[in-house]
């Protein structure tokens, strides 16, 4: 059997190296020459560019480059173009600015301040054109338009997607009960410590190297090299730990800045942005979602029509996909025969809206987790039991055509209900009144599935694991350490990484390490690659002991003839007569992913819940938490402990963007980006009472059974919280609490419980 080491709460890897201090983030890299870069950002949400002028800044002592929109002019070496989903992005502003904060110059210098002296030499000259910040005004036609030069994009639509299935008129036709309401939600900040930041330079090859703390290294890579005009091959990306990301640090944010500017200064560039900057540089989508729901008088589905405008800010960024997953998922985790859904990803001049944990997914579970409470209370149902009877199982088709795998809710949804005794709801009518409530979700992962992983065996007996999963605190590094020791059925430490990884010249490639993805597909190309390394070292036992590899077993590190288990050979014994005999490497390799990437889900799906106990002050609308249960199926919980800390610290953030934050504008100009005006969840605000629950119902596809789970609590919870006001209250939570501060502007309470 080996040594066990799947489905144990194993301390993480990386944990004593961070404790003391010893793990290397981007910021603790340096480079001899070092400049360091700045970035002039437009104080306007939209105008032309008029005029630039950068003279005066290049002649100051100490600066050795200045970037700007005369670097890209056409035909030249660089490329100004980019984009994840569309080429709509420029390295610098060329024509006009979209945002506050867009990108008008950069500059590199021997010192911060310095460059930041230069900055100020800069003569930026803009001509004010009307701005449009609310998304379902952005797409009437009078609206002022963000891009005139691209024909995809039309009346500030950057993408559509559309979900049907039957026929919706007789859904509702057929429908006894009929929900309608329209829901809101802001624009939020990832909010991860570690701000963006990379050192890059161009060697004496010619090659560019980049160090960055990027959840998605070969995208960064591919993207450079079509700034640069060069073969992907001649560019290198480097990824030491990250401190946070959250789907903020995925694809280029100022890697590209870094290397024009070293590659116009001829040295080294680093640059860290401040955290006025972060907060402008990627946020969460806000959102208008629209949906009607049919159902039976026996609480049956009938139809679901759902409009969503997402506002993805300036640029597309990774809008379309955001958009894309959450309409595909915007009916839930429920069986209904007649849907019609229909996504918009809207341009406004905010800045960009990109990946943020869940998804696209918490701004519409809102809707359709209200939606199935306010049917329960209409027809005097249990929320548990509506929400069950109408459930997705395994085996049956989602609307997608995808066929569900590992779907745990009915298991997940009763232990919810009862962590928190869901039946005894609405008690008391004073001024401290306490409410109920539940919500579960569901989300698809990337369909860019590829992963790649190689495993070598090492003379000492140890085995080293070769994979781009990037270690951003969510435990990569121990699960794929855990699903290879497992498969070689080796103890834990005798499995390594290479020391600098992800890295583009060594590691194997990885899509990315985004969606929760990784446990599934990269999970699954380590256990290939330890198995393929396997056979090959019994093959060569084999070989050793003139026997048939069929006759031959491996355990306890060992492998041994069938019922002769004293005589045979360790691993290190094979590894050492292996490359006594080979000048060659003894590695395994392992692929997971469709070649083409054409699915339009992956084979799992996310499925998770919360349930939350919580008192409303009526006279200051102060909200406690009394007790928060959040839950997933993990399919196989290959860490519990990493699971728990995992689902824990995502149903913490839906707590901060259910009740406190928000990233305000005002005539398109951010009035609280730092952490001194933005509130975030603190001790306070996260109840003492915040059990995690685990089902496992194992996938049949994933590494031991198991699936990702990092996005499975969030969406739920600002659901659930919203469900137990009105169960406190009386009041459906649909536009952004603004009835309790008296605005629509802002879709959480905004007062703290002290």
């Amino acid at each position: 059997m080996g040594f066990q080491t799947v489905g144990k709460s194993i301390w993480r890897l990386d944990g004593e190296k961070k404790v003391r201090g010893q793990a290397l983030y981007t910021i603790d890299l340096k480079k001899e020459g070092m400049l360091h870069g700045r970035i002039l950002r437009s104080p306007v949400p939209h105008a032309r560019l008029v005029r630039v002028d950068t003279s005066e800044a290049a002649r100051l002592a100490g600066v050795h480059a200045v970037l700007s929109r005369d670097d890209f002019p056409e035909g030249g070496p660089l490329s100004p173009f980019f984009g994840r989903r569309m080429k709509d992005k420029t390295v610098v502003a060329l024509d006009k600015v979209r945002h506050v904060g867009d990108v008008v110059a950069a500059v590199a210098a021997v010192d911060v301040e310095t460059a930041d002296q230069a900055l100020r030499l800069i003569e930026v000259e803009y001509d004010e054109l009307p701005l449009v910040s609310d998304p379902v005004a952005a797409i009437e036609a009078e609206s002022p338009q963000l891009f005139d030069h691209l024909p995809e994009i039309k009346n500030n639509i950057c993408h559509h997607t559309t979900l049907k299935q039957g026929d919706i008129d007789k859904g509702f036709e057929e429908s006894d009960i009929i929900l309608e309401d329209t829901f809101r939600t802001p624009v939020a900040q990832h909010c991860h410590l570690e701000p963006h930041m990379a050192l890059a330079w161009f060697d004496e090859s010619g090659r560019l190297i980049v160090h960055t703390g990027t959840q998605t290294p070969y995208g960064v890579r591919k993207s450079l090299a079509e700034i640069f005009r060069m073969p992907e091959e001649q560019i290198r990306v480097v990824v030491p730990y990250v401190g946070g990301a959250y789907g903020a640090k995925s694809h280029l944010k100022v890697e590209h800045l870094a290397a024009a500017l070293a590659w116009k200064a001829k040295r080294p560039v680093r640059i860290q942005l401040r955290r006025e900057e972060v907060f402008l540089t990627v946020t969460k989508h806000a959102s208008v979602v629209r949906m009607k729901t049919g159902a039976k008088k026996d609480g049956t589905l009938m139809a679901r029509k759902a409009e969503l405008y997402y506002d993805t800010g300036a640029f597309a960024e990774n809008g379309p996909n955001v958009v894309h997953k959450a309409t595909l998922t915007s009916t839930g985790p429920y069986r209904i025969p007649h849907i019609q859904a229909d996504g918009f990803c809207i341009l406004t001049n905010k800045p960009s809206a990109g990946a943020f944990r869940g998804y696209g997914v918490p701004q519409v579970a809102l809707a359709y987790e209200t939606h199935m409470d306010a049917l329960a209370e209409r027809l005097g149902l249990d929320p548990v039991e509506v929400r069950i009877g109408n459930l997705l199982r395994e085996g049956d088709r989602h609307p997608t055509g995808a066929t569900m795998h590992s779907v745990g809710y009915e298991e997940l949804l009763r232990k919810l209900g009862a962590a928190i005794q869901l039946g005894a709801r609405r008690k008391g009518r004073g001024k401290r009144r306490r409410g109920r409530g539940i919500a579960c979700m569901i989300k698809a992962s990337n369909t860019e599935t590829q992963s790649e992983a190689k495993v070598q065996a090492n003379r000492d007996g140890t085995f080293t694991v070769l994979s781009a999963s990037v270690e951003m605190g969510q435990g990569a590094e121990t699960v794929m350490a855990q699903i290879a020791a497992e498969e070689l059925g080796v103890r834990m430490k005798g499995v390594t990484f290479v020391p600098q990884r992800p890295d583009t010249d060594l590691t194997p490639f990885d899509a990315m390490t985004t969606a929760s993805r990784s446990t599934f597909c990269m999970g699954n190309a380590v256990r290939r690659a330890a198995k393929n390394l396997r056979d090959r070292l019994v093959e060569f036992a084999a070989d050793l002991m003139e026997i048939s590899p069929q006759d031959l077993r491996v355990d306890n590190g060992r492998i041994f003839a069938a019922g002769a288990e004293s005589k045979g050979f360790t691993y290190k014994e094979v590894a050492a007569r292996y490359f006594a005999r080979n000048q060659e490497e003894l590695i395994g390799k392992g692929f997971y992913g469709d070649e083409e990437d054409q699915k339009t889900v992956l084979p799992f799906w996310l499925v998770g819940g919360c349930a939350v106990e919580l008192e409303v002050d009526t006279e200051t609308g102060a909200v406690k938490l009394r007790k928060l249960v959040a839950g997933s199926d993990a399919g196989k919980a290959i860490n519990p402990r990493l699971c728990e800390g995992q689902v824990r610290g995502d149903a913490t953030i839906g707590i901060g963007q259910a009740l406190l934050e928000e990233l305000q504008f005002v005539d398109g100009q951010p009035v609280n980006a730092s952490f001194l005006h933005y509130t975030l969840p603190s001790f306070q605000d996260v109840p003492d009472d915040f059990p995690v629950i685990l089902v496992e119902q194992p996938h049949k596809d994933g590494p031991f059974g198991a699936k990702g789970l990092a996005e499975s609590a969030l969406p739920a919870v600002p659901a659930a919280i919203a469900n137990a006001l009105h169960d406190a209250l009386g009041v459906r939570i649909k536009r952004d609490q603004g009835a309790f501060k008296g605005s629509n502007s802002s879709s959480r309470f905004t007062s703290r419980t002290t």
